[in-house]
């Protein structure tokens, strides 16, 4: 249990002294119920919290489920190239959201965004071989070949190694979705291009059990639902 106006400023939307006046003019409810002072304590993560009546989200983590674009970074900050965060509003960026995983810049897709630590290293870790689909249209007719060179797992002109990956070809010849089990710099793109099928277009539909909700329009967010934060946690 914590104090309400430690829980409410740490959303990033309102100071200490915004809050104890949001409570202080009857703005303010926990569990349905008028509070009655900045020092009431609440659990944030099952306390029923409104102000004017809106649901405010003040779980000690957040989970976000993006459609990210392309044209941005999957980074924090950068000095010189927009970023993921940048489609949020001003209080989730306060907030303390990293991407867990990257995409590049020119890749669109599932992305997530949390303050999770604990979680996001999990589903990076390679140890835990967590699945990745992606959809890719390449220059150039996908064959058989193709399939079975990332079957059997690739090791490429520079040295580097890649597991064992799936490449399902799809009715048009120049479109597939791809599997992977890791998630090394530009490592589609790569294996790709290594075939001599240059990527045109790349998105990623899946990372583990959270599938990208396509009614999102490129650029849209959404918190994840009880049931998706479950899943991802292995529940």
């Amino acid at each position: 249990m914590e104090r309400l106006d430690k829980i409410l400023s740490s959303t990033g939307r309102w100071s200490r002294r915004e809050v104890k006046e949001l409570i202080r003019t009857g703005r303010v409810t926990v569990d349905g119920r008028r509070a009655l002072s900045a020092e009431e304590k609440a659990d944030r993560d099952h306390s029923a919290i409104a102000v004017d009546g809106e649901a405010v989200l003040c779980a000690r983590y957040t989970y976000l489920m993006l459609h990210k674009p392309a044209g941005l970074v999957s980074a924090t900050e950068d000095p010189r190239e927009p970023t993921v965060l940048s489609l949020l509003p001003p209080h989730l960026q306060k907030i303390g959201l990293f991407p867990a995983g990257r995409l590049d810049k020119d890749t669109e897709g599932l992305l997530l965004l949390t303050n999770d630590g604990a979680l996001a290293h999990d589903l990076l870790s390679p140890k835990k071989h967590v699945d990745k689909i992606y959809f890719v249209r390449v220059e150039g007719a996908l064959e058989e070949s193709d399939t079975a060179a990332f079957a059997s797992g690739m090791t490429l002109s520079d040295g580097l190694q890649c597991l064992s990956a799936g490449l399902e070809r799809l009715p048009a010849p120049d479109e597939a979705l791809v599997t992977l089990r890791e998630g090394k710099y530009h490592q589609i793109k790569r294996m790709l291009a290594a075939r001599g099928k240059p990527v045109r277009y790349l998105k990623r539909l899946t990372m583990g059990p959270l599938r990208l909700d396509e009614s999102l329009p490129k650029g849209a967010w959404r918190p994840l639902t009880a049931e998706e934060v479950e899943a991802l946690r292995g529940g």
